[in-house]
């Protein structure tokens, strides 16, 4: 984490994935009790990354299309 605040910037960060950090949080503050603060961090990080990745793709998908039909 530390190498990618480095490397893209605190702000470009928070751009990217404050969104996906928030929904993270709120799902495994609501539906993760596994009574471990390492399995609930751990479950915590994992939703995020999925939810990072997807969402990333989404954006992906979606700037590919706005392009490819804005070049029609």
């Amino acid at each position: 984490m530390y190498t990618y605040f480095r490397s893209q910037g605190f702000r470009t960060f928070m751009v990217a994935e404050a969104p996906y950090f928030l929904i993270s949080f709120l799902i495994a503050n609501f539906f993760y009790k596994f009574h471990s603060f390492g399995l609930e961090l751990v479950g915590f990080m994992v939703t995020w990354y999925i939810i990072s990745a997807v969402g990333n793709w989404v954006v992906a998908k979606v700037t590919k299309r706005a392009g490819v039909q804005a070049q029609s």
